[in-house]
């Protein structure tokens, strides 16, 4: 590899990060470009009023609702409908659902609350067994789920039993899953898909619709922003702080050999993660480990930058035609978002 001595570089290749459970636990909280998320900050597009209808209604879920006026001197105050003790925030990406989601982290008040990814719960009942989950999340208030996936059979039915045992002792549920934006038919019916999988559970949802577009997109030309060497290695050498210099299939192939709960270990202290030779993926196995730690990338708001094909071409044309097309989409629109940011970064 060519000389980038002026930094200090790591490679994620060289990295087989260990976590336990407890730290697992310890790290269910919002990802930090989430931090100080709250419905004040949250803004909604006035062209898609179910953003703002959206806001007040979870507001009222996190007990952070107006206070409901009486109507005459002697009137009792009139009751909003109590809500179930689930929502389901049901919408495309990138419309701000994963800031509403730590928006009611935040904002309610309780003793006890985490806030995780799909994965980080089923990696979590992985590392403890089922019934040291259940035992060390029962109690807790609040559960949010950002990303619940349904495309496989076997943890949805773990987390829906989970979820029933945690919602029967008292804990409130917020989630959110992921449709393509504007996409007639796919995003229409993300909610029914939701309910059938959780069908235990069903009834303890309330369904919550977000229109929109992404907003990653709003100022970005579609595409990823792709370097040639001069520009991946001056950018390197550019970084403040640690930069993580490896060949793009390397890095996949190493995934394999990491559990996806752990991926967000591999960039502790990276400040820009730079992949060369970009590849087109081919195997769905390498593209949906490359799918889950571009979300611990975005999550944890690192800068990419790389050479080859375009990110945004990186997975082929038949897996987005396929089962898992919302992951790829999504994916690649983080991938374009975090390409620019690390444009950004660098121009002076």
């Amino acid at each position: 590899m060519t000389d980038t001595d002026s930094a200090t570089v790591a490679h994620l290749t060289a990295r087989e990060p260990v976590v336990t459970g407890p730290e697992m636990l310890a790290s269910l909280v919002p990802p930090p470009q989430f931090d100080t998320a709250t419905f004040d900050s949250y803004r909604s597009d006035d062209a898609y009023p179910s953003q703002a209808e959206s806001k007040d209604l979870l507001q009222r879920f996190a007990g952070r609702g107006a206070v409901a006026k009486k109507s005459g001197f002697f009137s009792r105050a009139k009751k909003e409908p109590e809500m179930k003790p689930g929502v389901y925030l049901d919408g495309g990406f990138g419309v701000g659902k994963t800031h509403l989601l730590a928006s009611i982290y935040h904002a309610m008040p309780a003793r006890r609350k985490y806030f995780g990814s799909f994965i980080e719960y089923t990696a979590l009942v992985g590392a403890l067994g089922y019934k040291n989950t259940v035992d060390l999340l029962r109690g807790a208030d609040l559960i949010c789920i950002d990303e619940f996936e349904l495309d496989d059979p076997g943890d949805t039915m773990v987390m829906t039993r989970l979820l029933g045992e945690l919602v029967a002792s008292g804990t409130k549920l917020a989630a959110t899953s992921n449709t393509p934006p504007n996409a007639l038919g796919e995003g229409r019916f993300a909610a029914q898909d939701f309910l059938r999988e959780i069908h235990a559970m069903s009834d303890s949802f309330e369904t919550i619709r977000i229109d929109g577009v992404d907003f990653r997109q709003r100022a970005l030309d579609g595409r990823a922003v792709v370097c040639d060497e001069a520009q991946y290695l001056g950018a390197i050498a550019a970084t403040a702080g640690t930069a993580s210099d490896d060949l793009f299939i390397d890095v996949v192939r190493h995934l394999a050999k990491v559990h996806p709960s752990r991926y967000i270990r591999l960039i502790d202290g990276i400040s820009l993660v730079g992949l060369r030779d970009v590849e087109i993926l081919t195997d769905q196995s390498e593209a949906l480990r490359f799918v889950a730690f571009v979300d611990r990338v975005y999550d944890a708001q690192v800068p990419i930058v790389a050479t080859g094909v375009s990110l945004d071409e990186v997975f082929a044309e038949e897996m987005l035609g396929g089962g898992y097309r919302k992951k790829y989409l999504r994916a690649i629109s983080r991938l374009n978002a975090l390409t620019h940011s690390a444009q950004l970064q660098s121009t002076p």
